[in-house]
């Protein structure tokens, strides 16, 4: 689904519907300003929730509202991301949205259980092209 940033509504709902009001885990994967945090922002818009939404890449997660959080592996190795105790946050209820997931983090996330939904985001001139894998 390729929509311009007025359109991500469009996309929010189809998600939604993908969570099902169930304990989900959303890796993002994206180039460099591909609106992986904006994906992020407008998601928890949609819920009136009134916090902020930034980018946590220094502080390596985020917590929005009571059970939406927020994570951003960009420079973290799967070892780094299981040492810093980042893989018993997923056991906590709600949606956790990952930026920077990757496959290695995917496939151990299966293996243990988690339910995972892979969004790839392609950055167009005007727009972006949003895709949901498993």
């Amino acid at each position: 689904m390729t929509l311009n940033l007025t359109q991500i509504d469009q996309f929010i709902s189809l998600l939604k519907e993908r969570i099902n009001n169930q304990d989900k885990i959303v890796l993002l994967r994206g180039d460099l300003a591909s609106g992986k945090t904006t994906l992020v922002q407008h998601f928890v818009n949609s819920l009136n929730i009134k916090d902020k939404v930034t980018s946590p890449t220094f502080s390596i997660q985020s917590i929005y509202g009571e059970n939406i959080y927020h994570y951003d592996v960009y420079n973290k190795t799967l070892q780094e991301f299981i040492a810093l105790g980042l893989l018993e946050e997923f056991e906590k209820s709600g949606i956790h949205f990952v930026e920077w997931g990757d496959e290695k983090l995917e496939n151990l996330l299966l293996e243990y259980g988690f339910d995972v939904i892979v969004v790839n985001i392609e950055k167009k001139e005007e727009s972006r092209e949003y895709k949901i894998g498993s």
